[in-house]
């Protein structure tokens, strides 16, 4: 059974001048246990207000929206669910230790069980010599680590995470995103991520959803969205005019890029006919791969198309 499951999901809001305003026209997706999903989308593409039905902050004006099988309207839903909003602030007077206690009894955990969880997440996040230090210390990659660490003290089914690696270095980021394919893989726990930097997104996620307009404009597991284009990158020596004028004459467009040719062909066999022409020219053939999309070009794709509307 899918932990996250949503249906049909429209909210239209009233604006300031009484005009109605759609925000979601009708989205569906779904999140099943040990999954990481991504959420994406422009801004004002619907994905800040589905996570506040996920919560519970606001309700859907149609459709359906669960969490563990029960209704997103019932508080139960969100009680095994970890949440960390963009810009989430925690007081500065307080300790590591002292975050984590106040956001575990708020959970229901006891003082033993908090105590143990507590340093084994601190260690976890990188943060373990700095439990005893006040967060007005830290900088904003240690509070955003200090956050996802809050998020999953009670041990959570369900993690709604928004932009969780925003100000945290490279290092940091390939540790939290460890720690996040750790906590599905391992643990079953199903996360719902939001973030902009696409690069994240697709190392981090198994699927995804870009939101447009309100709907899902394209959704499908990193791989299917990236899938390889009649594109091919050639590394080749030596490689002169006339072999580049040897291709075009067959129809393939030719870019030299750093070094290597970017070769667009029409098929395998056109392929082919390429790399016959080039053994023919005495040129040595190194290194041919295809090329593949990246999400962010799916999606600066998607805003174009939308743009041009």
């Amino acid at each position: 059974m899918n932990v996250i499951e949503v249906r049909g999901l429209r909210k239209t809001y009233k604006s300031t001048l009484g005009k109605r305003v759609t925000a979601l026209e009708g989205i569906d997706f779904d999140v099943a246990p040990g999954e990481l999903f991504g959420l994406l989308g422009p801004n004002g593409a619907g994905k800040t207000t589905t996570v506040k039905i996920l919560l519970g902050l606001t309700r859907a004006t149609e459709g359906t929206a669960t969490i563990g099988g029960l209704p997103v309207s019932d508080p139960e839903s969100r009680r095994r669910v970890g949440y960390l909003p963009e810009g989430h602030k925690i007081p500065g007077y307080l300790t590591a230790k002292q975050a984590l206690s106040i956001f575990g009894r708020m959970s229901g955990m006891t003082s033993a069980d908090l105590t143990a969880r507590s340093k084994e997440l601190l260690d976890v996040v990188g943060l373990g010599a700095w439990g005893d230090v006040r967060v007005k210390k830290f900088s904003k990659g240690m509070t955003q680590r200090l956050g996802l660490a809050c998020a999953l003290v009670h041990r959570p089914t369900v993690l709604l995470l928004d932009e969780p690696t925003d100000g945290v270095d490279p290092v940091g980021r390939r540790e939290i995103r460890d720690l996040l394919q750790h906590q599905a893989r391992t643990d079953g726990t199903a996360v719902l991520l939001n973030s902009h930097l696409l690069s994240e997104i697709e190392l981090t996620c198994d699927r995804v959803a870009v939101l447009r307009r309100g709907k899902v404009a394209v959704a499908g597991r990193i791989e299917e969205l990236t899938r390889t284009t009649a594109q091919y990158r050639m590394v080749a020596s030596p490689v002169d005019e006339n072999l580049l004028a040897a291709f075009r004459e067959t129809g393939a467009a030719v870019e030299r890029v750093n070094g290597h040719l970017v070769l667009s062909v029409h098929d395998l066999q056109h392929l082919n006919t390429l790399v016959d022409r080039t053994r023919s020219a005495g040129v040595m053939l190194s290194e041919l791969t295809p090329v593949r999309s990246t999400l962010e070009d799916v999606f600066v794709d998607l805003v174009r198309t939308e743009a041009a509307q």
